[in-house]
């Protein structure tokens, strides 16, 4: 395996630096948002690479669940800022997580304990990464979908109220919305999927092969990540969406943008 040097990553940055310069006078916002992301992308994969040497040292389950735990917490904040009108107060945060929970920690389970069969089943070198990469696409998805359904909501509520009206229940009346919410949530892996191995190599596969395992092996493992984030995924949006419209709606079955923050 061929190791890379801070002047090699030095290098790379260079490209990113170029990009930002190039941009500013186009959109100076997304210049230094572009700056700051990869800054930030430097010293978290660096810092969570120094805990997972030390985690891969000595496995315990504590030490997994709380990196575990840690993750989520990010991912949560994560899809409650990526919305122009979440939730407000703790529900624009606890659907997120929720949902995250629901979906990707029992897929990540069902994986090492079923699929894997690791010894110990929570082994970091296995849980951590699927958990992450699970953690990290639902999310996508998940930020998505909340964000098409709370914006279609408030364009479209004199069309929901009128529903309403007409005797429709809370779910009947934004039927059409949840169904271009769940697509939007699923768009990001259906095209990763079709995609795969034709368009492009996916990132799994691709650091495998780098560091030097069969390529027909790491397309195994490429796959069974790809069937597991899909999963993930579809089941993540179909809860936050759930949990997301039944919020919307009072239990006398109205309409609460009131709860959206503007």
């Amino acid at each position: 395996m061929i190791h890379l040097s801070v002047f090699d990553l030095s290098l790379a940055a260079l490209l990113v630096v170029a990009l930002a310069l190039t941009s500013a006078r186009i959109y100076p916002g997304l210049a230094w948002q572009l700056l700051v992301a990869a800054l930030r992308t430097a010293i978290q994969l660096t810092l969570i690479g120094l805990v997972l040497k030390a985690l891969f040292a000595n496995s315990n389950l504590l030490w997994v669940g709380l990196l575990s735990l840690l993750m989520l917490a990010v991912a949560g904040r994560e899809v409650m800022t990526r919305q122009h009108r979440r939730f407000a107060g703790s529900w624009g945060y606890g659907i997120g997580a929720v949902s995250m929970f629901i979906s990707s920690f029992t897929v990540a389970l069902f994986a090492l304990i079923v699929v894997v069969d690791n010894e110990p089943w929570y082994q970091p070198q296995y849980s951590i990464p699927l958990l992450g990469m699970l953690l990290g696409n639902t999310m996508n998805g998940i930020a998505l979908a909340l964000d098409r359904l709370t914006q279609s909501a408030w364009e479209q509520r004199d069309v929901i109220e009128a529903r309403l009206m007409l005797g429709y229940s809370a779910p009947e009346a934004v039927s059409g919305i949840r169904r271009q919410v769940f697509r939007s949530g699923l768009i990001p892996i259906i095209n990763a999927m079709a995609a795969a191995g034709i368009v492009s190599l996916p990132g799994m596969m691709t650091g495998q092969i780098l560091a030097g395992i069969e390529p027909v092996e790491a397309v195994k493992y490429q796959i069974l990540i790809m069937f597991l984030i899909s999963a993930g995924s579809g089941f993540g949006t179909l809860a936050a969406v759930h949990l997301a419209v039944r919020r919307l709606f009072d239990e006398r079955q109205r309409l609460r943008l009131d709860r959206l923050q503007r």
